[in-house]
């Protein structure tokens, strides 16, 4: 008998604390003294305790001036029971709320499904408020990068000629050259006769240049600019082919120069080695400008795009950012880590990045002026996202909302809430829970047919100048093991 006592008063307990522990506090007080065999003062507390329904701002067909007009009372749980003074609902013993004229009630200008809750339950389920606010929305997408040589970047240095290398002047990789410095000296016999070539071509236009037979003459300028030309695309350069012109005399080893500024990457021009043209004597790499290639998961792809802007940053350089842009976006995803490659070009002056480093990167979108709320406000349904409004003294709206993308912890909104409308941010869960009972238990209510267990039907409500019926409350049940 005791166990089936502790039974029903936890019971209680629990209907309690989700409904208003003053609601019950009085039947916890009778279930406890039962317990400890004291049913006959339990039995006093009852009859004597007064009830308590809330105070009423006005009578059922009128108020004092400033004050909200009572169409009617209700029970809580069950809208469909109204009365036309204050009470206890006969089902459960609640007390009946007031439903007011200016929209105070869920009958006013609420929309559907709006609630009420009192501050004591709120602080319960742990309600907590945010705001619709406008402000400035920029996403981020960070990525790890590995930089790498710019491949459009990157000279082979080639003779077009056979011959035999015979001084080095850039003689280790990692070498930074400049532009127009030698490289190495080369001996060819095909140079040596196009040389000799070159002088008799000069000679004979300085000869023929007066004869009265014109085609001679054109002849020999002819084989003189074919031959000057001819060692210009072996890559001799001007100054030597004017030393050449001004000397007279054959020059047996000829200089190559660096067309490229840059860093030797490989090399294999060594001296009294024979060269051909298919001989790569440097592979020179110019590190002005070097790439990042970095991996970005495949919900981030529709975020970027070519020429976008990002931001690089490597723990060598604590506190320094290095700005670039997107240059290529690569057609093909890793079927492994579901991440597609994307390529960033970064300016390189002071040759501080090197290629193989890692480094993070950041690409920015810039969503200017949104209206946003917390990710935690939205309820998302899957089929609609819904938001609560608080419109004050208690009462939540549901508000359906169309939502675009989400930020950080953000939520953009595209319609259904303005700047500034106070929202729930946290024990939303709960309040959405409320508002769906409440909502079918009204749509319950109002079916032909319907009716609830242990509940009277409802009073129709009065014309002017009648009184509505008053409902007598049904004695109430008790739990089984419970005495009340």
């Amino acid at each position: 008998m005791l166990k089936e006592k502790i039974t029903g008063v936890a019971l209680v307990t629990v209907v309690g604390l989700t409904l208003g522990v003053s609601v019950y506090h009085k039947q916890i007080r009778v279930a406890l003294a039962s317990i400890w065999g004291n049913s006959a003062q339990a039995s006093r507390d009852t009859a004597s305790a007064p009830a308590d329904p809330p105070q009423a701002h006005g009578s059922g067909h009128g108020s004092s001036t400033g004050e909200r007009r009572i169409l009617y009372w209700q029970d809580p749980m069950h809208p469909a029971f109204k009365s036309d003074k204050p009470g206890k609902a006969p089902d459960c013993g609640m007390d009946l709320v007031p439903v007011y004229a200016e929209g105070g009630g869920p009958e006013g200008e609420m929309p559907s499904g709006t609630i009420q809750i009192t501050a004591q339950k709120q602080q319960l389920i742990g309600v907590q408020y945010g705001q619709a606010a406008l402000r400035p929305l920029v996403r981020t997408i960070r990525a790890v990068g590995r930089l790498s040589y710019d491949e459009t970047r990157i000279t082979h240095i080639h003779t077009k000629f056979d011959g035999w290398i015979s001084k080095v002047y850039v003689d280790f990789t990692g070498q930074l050259i400049r532009k127009g410095q030698p490289l190495f000296t080369v001996y060819s016999p095909e140079l040596v006769s196009t040389q000799e070539e070159y002088l008799i071509a000069k000679r004979g236009v300085k000869y023929l240049g007066d004869s009265p037979y014109g085609e001679a003459a054109r002849g020999a300028s002819s084989l003189l600019d074919a031959t000057r030309e001819r060692l210009r695309l072996w890559d001799i350069s001007d100054e030597q082919i004017e030393e050449v012109e001004k000397t007279g005399k054959v020059k047996r080893d000829l200089t190559l120069y660096s067309p490229v500024n840059g860093f030797v990457l490989e090399r294999k021009a060594f001296e009294n080695v024979r060269v051909t043209a298919d001989t790569d004597l440097y592979t020179i790499a110019d590190l002005s400008t070097v790439w990042a290639n970095a991996e970005v998961y495949e919900y981030e792809v529709p975020y970027v795009r070519l020429g976008q802007r990002a931001i690089m940053s490597l723990s060598y350089y604590p506190g320094e950012t290095f700005a670039g842009k997107v240059s290529y976006i690569y057609p093909q995803l890793d079927t492994m880590t579901r991440t597609l490659k994307v390529r960033l070009d970064f300016p390189n002056s002071e040759f501080k990045l090197k290629p193989d480093m890692y480094a993070d990167i950041q690409l920015q979108i810039d969503y200017g002026t949104r209206l946003v709320v917390p990710q935690d406000a939205v309820l998302d349904s899957g089929t609609e996202q819904v938001v609560f409004v608080a419109r004050g003294d208690g009462y939540f709206e549901p508000r359906k909302v169309e939502v675009g993308p989400k930020i950080d912890d953000s939520v953009v909104i595209l319609s259904g809430l303005k700047a500034g409308e106070k929202i729930v941010t946290s024990g939303n869960f709960l309040v959405d829970s409320e508002s769906r009972l409440k909502t079918a238990m009204g749509q319950m209510a109002g079916m032909a047919g319907m009716k609830i267990e242990g509940q009277k039907e409802a009073p129709k409500e009065s014309k002017p100048g009648t009184k509505m019926e008053e409902q007598k409350p049904k004695p109430k049940e008790t739990m089984p093991g419970m005495k009340m």
